[in-house]
């Protein structure tokens, strides 16, 4: 007899593209240990994009007992620099991962040159004296082929010659380049004699002025691949068209195999990573800096209030795959709710006031109620909340003329306070613009939680006691950028046209005063409102919380 299914068993996850080869790599004996390297460019931070490399690059090599090297691609002076080198360092700690070795490629700039030099003694790369644009439009086009250089046939004692004098720096920035002899009729435009080593008069952050030569990127980063024994070289799916140029050097060199793999690189809605263009916002001043909470940067939904956990947990929702795809922000906003709501502790906060006045309390009195930090355990932690007779409730959660279904206070109504007593609106003052200013109330002593008669009302509203709820200042924050699509810019546009002007506001609240005495670290709930996060900038004079995410919307995951 069959056994029958436990429905409520989980179905084992599939495995990713990614690790299906992995599996079948080590299962073969191709490799004995996975080896995988994570190799930003120091020229910027890092961004919500690769948060989704660091998860698969580590991620894959912790699932397989394997480690993963931090190597920075540091092989252009003009735009580096260590503020950025410590940056991705705090990131990446930040996000729990470790890497094995802290590696440059600037650390294998001699063996980089000597493998240049072997290629021109094999006749297989020569010194070119054109222009840039001259070597552009000499590779022609993906219908028609290219046109071998003037220079290209040069001999091996002159291109060493020149090579050598260019190390030496006898030439000028742009005055000439050291490229592969590979084939100008390739239908792969990367194969048609590709750029090795180009002149940058420049100060390294690291070798300082040794180098007046810089190799490309492609002449680079495999063979720093090789050195370093990484079995699977993971990088976007835009890197594919490099893997032919990647293999070319790894085999005409007779070098460690590594291999490169392409995976689709996140798409965000409503969301620029081009580091490029986040540098411009910086230096515009159109942000506050790197880690203003509207930046996509890592630093920035840091002091925004995102969690490692949370973007873990999207990038693993997203999942791995080869196609291009565009990811609706919604479903990050919704992993950060998820996070926090399992783990944030709760305050109550008003931020538009209505002063509510009980009249039947005793003057000076003051209670102490125990309340929850997480009413998902509301057995552990507890905070103090101050009840006295002179309270702040929102604005909103009052209505003069309220609609049948208004289940908040209004004139003769009653509602609860959260965690306390039930008050009835007896009379409403009005300023002499006719503006609600004050409401007059009594509250009911024989409904306060845990002592007298239950009674329950439909409605429950937050509060804070005035004569102990300390200011604070909240920075709403909301979309940078209002288009959906930031890849998709028309010609006649400019990316900085589809600024969002509302992307902050800064207003104030009332807080009751167990939340300054918050030390979990991590966003808290204003009960009702949202999850917010307290800006590093805060000081006792003023204490700041940035908005991380609205409590809940109709958003829902596959």
């Amino acid at each position: 007899m069959e056994e029958a299914k436990n429905p409520t068993a989980e179905e084992p996850k599939r495995l990713n593209f990614l690790e299906e080869i992995i599996e079948e790599d080590l299962k073969s004996g191709k490799v004995k240990e996975i080896k995988t390297r994570f190799p930003p460019e120091p020229n910027g931070y890092l961004h919500l994009g690769h948060a989704k490399s660091l998860c698969i690059n580590f991620g894959l090599a912790e699932k397989y007992g394997g480690k993963t090297n931090l190597r920075y691609d540091d092989t252009n002076p003009t735009k580096e620099d260590t503020e950025y080198v410590d940056a991705i360092k705090e990131d990446i700690r930040w996000m729990g991962f470790k890497w094995d070795k802290e590696c440059y490629a600037s650390d294998y700039f001699d063996q980089l040159y000597e493998w240049a030099e072997e290629l021109i003694r094999r006749g297989l790369a020569y010194v070119d004296d054109q222009t840039q644009e001259e070597i552009s439009e000499g590779r022609g086009t993906v219908e028609t082929p290219g046109k071998k250089s003037p220079y290209r046939d040069r001999s091996v004692e002159e291109n060493l010659r020149i090579f050598r004098d260019m190390k030496a720096g006898k030439y000028a920035d742009g005055e000439k380049v050291l490229r592969a002899k590979i084939d100008m009729a390739s239908k792969n435009m990367m194969m048609r004699d590709p750029i090795l080593y180009r002149i940058k008069h420049a100060r390294h952050h690291r070798t300082g002025d040794k180098w007046c030569i810089y190799p490309m990127y492609d002449f680079t980063h495999g063979q720093c691949d090789s050195i370093e024994h990484i079995t699977h070289s993971i990088c976007t799916l835009e890197f594919d068209v490099h893997r032919p140029l990647y293999d070319w050097f790894i085999q005409t060199l007779d070098i460690f195999p590594s291999h490169q793999y392409e995976f689709a690189r996140l798409n965000l809605t409503y969301t620029l990573m081009s580091k490029r263009k986040l540098l411009e916002l910086v230096q515009k001043g159109l942000v506050a800096g790197w880690d203003d909470p509207r930046m996509p940067t890592l630093c920035g939904v840091r002091r925004r209030g995102y969690t490692p956990e949370a973007l873990k947990m999207f990038c693993d929702k997203i999942g791995v795959s080869k196609r291009d795809q565009m990811m609706d922000i919604q479903l990050l906003e919704w992993c950060v709710r998820q996070d926090l709501n399992a783990r944030s502790n709760r305050y109550m906060v008003v931020q538009h006031p209505l002063k509510v006045t009980l009249v039947n309390w005793e003057a000076g009195k003051v209670e102490w109620f125990d309340c929850p930090l997480n009413p998902a355990d509301p057995e552990g932690a507890k905070r103090k909340v101050p009840f006295t007779g002179e309270l702040y409730i929102e604005q909103e959660d009052f209505m003069e003329d309220a609609p049948k279904k208004f289940f908040r206070l209004k004139p003769g109504g009653e509602v609860r306070l959260k965690y306390t007593y039930i008050i009835k609106c007896e009379e409403v003052v009005k300023d002499a613009d006719g503006n609600v200013i004050e409401l007059k109330c009594t509250y009911d002593p024989s409904t306060r939680p845990g002592a007298g008669e239950w009674r329950s009302v439909k409605g429950t509203i937050h509060w804070v006691s005035t004569e102990y709820a300390g200011k604070i200042t909240i920075r709403d924050y909301d979309r940078l950028f209002l288009k959906e699509d930031m890849n998709d810019i028309p010609e006649d546009k400019d990316y900085k046209d589809y600024l969002n002007p509302e992307s902050l506001t800064i207003g104030s609240g009332y807080a009751e005063p167990a939340l300054f005495d918050d030390k979990s670290g991590i966003a808290v709930q204003f009960e009702r409102t949202g999850y917010y996060f307290k800006d590093p900038d805060s000081t006792d004079a003023e204490v700041i919380f940035n908005k991380t995410a609205a409590l809940k919307d109709s958003y829902r995951p596959e």
